[in-house]
């Protein structure tokens, strides 16, 4: 839906703080890191980091891990996916900058709170990637508008309980996560503002799958679509396109698509609540006339139960409540 540009305002006013820059370096035989602190505001900081490939031969795969000392914690970042192990922080490509030929250089950039002074990454290292005898990563795109995106923080909250569960997960797309209280991996395609009609005549999806390369999207779609007036039927079609295009980037595709969450009409437009109730009437008989054995289409029931008032804050997006049931939801469906 509507994002409020507070983000952009905060960075665009912390370009003009004076900014305490602490760089950090490792370098072994094969791999270098430097970390660069780009901003830093008394009690939180940003900084960038990058790992380069100094040896002979190209890798595809490479991790950097550090600690903050007492007082300062790495809470968010992107063009990376991030964990916590004891206290060190490990990033890990994504899919796009996983390659690196002899002198490449891939760039990822965090997020995190500190008390004051001087930012730190002790013990800065990188690696690159050996064997996995765990196997691949799912690679999950979530794809959507501002209640995907922004913050999305139901996204962090799957995205750990999939990990607390043992799987392996690589949540991929073109947009950094934002901060929701702990370490995750935030990348997404969800587009504030963004009606899925629009996505589909304009063929957006299709540079989005090209860059990350999703094997599982979760769909939840529509929202500004029934806000704009648009039939169930319409917003159908774009589901017919977009879905076209995940099984023309890779035929075996898994579509786990949302009956989207309500939107309480006396807040939010007079017709939105029968439009929603109409769009999720008619996605199960979509999905099942479009499921494949090679490429299944999954409904994952976000509707049902979600109370407007108290897991909404504006009768639209959710709160940390509907953020709670979201996940759940999607953890459900996802964990088989």
């Amino acid at each position: 839906m509507f994002r409020p540009l507070l983000r952009a305002a905060l960075v665009a006013a912390l370009a003009l703080t004076a900014t305490p820059v602490l760089p950090a370096a490792a370098e072994s035989e094969d791999c270098a890191a430097e970390a660069t602190v780009t901003s830093s505001w008394g009690s939180g900081f940003t900084a960038r980091i990058e790992v380069t490939n100094r040896g002979d031969a190209p890798i595809s795969g490479w991790t950097a891990t550090w600690t903050h000392p007492t007082g300062q914690a790495t809470t968010a970042g992107w063009n990376a996916d991030f964990e916590h192990r004891e206290g060190t922080v490990v990033a890990r490509n994504v899919g796009w900058n996983a390659d690196l030929a002899p002198g490449g250089t891939a760039e990822f950039g965090v997020q995190g709170t500190t008390t004051g002074g001087a930012v730190e990454f002790t013990g800065l290292d990188c690696g690159f990637d050996t064997e996995d005898e765990g196997g691949d990563a799912v690679r999950i795109m979530a794809l959507g508008d501002s209640i995907t995106g922004s913050p999305g923080c139901w996204r962090a909250l799957l995205w750990r309980d999939l990990v607390d569960a043992g799987r392996k997960v690589d949540f991929v797309g073109t947009l950094p996560g934002d901060g929701c209280g702990f370490a995750y991996d935030g990348d997404h395609e969800g587009h504030g503002g963004y009606l899925v009609t629009n996505v589909a005549s304009q063929g957006l999806l299709v540079d989005w799958l090209e860059r990350t390369d999703p094997d599982t999207v979760l769909m939840h779609f529509g929202t500004n679509d029934v806000w704009n007036g648009i039939p169930a039927a319409e917003i159908l079609a774009a589901y017919d396109t977009l879905l076209a295009q995940m099984r023309a980037h890779d035929p075996n595709v898994h579509l786990l698509v949302a009956q989207i969450i309500p939107m309480d009409s006396d807040r939010s437009c007079a017709t939105c609540g029968q439009g929603v109730r109409d769009l999720n009437a008619a996605i199960p008989g979509w999905a099942d006339a479009n499921a494949t054995p090679e490429s299944p289409i999954t409904v994952v029931d976000q509707w049902t139960g979600f109370d407007t008032d108290a897991d909404t804050y504006d009768g639209v997006h959710p709160s940390a409540s509907g953020d709670r049931r979201i996940a759940d939801r999607w953890f459900a469906a996802l964990a088989p």
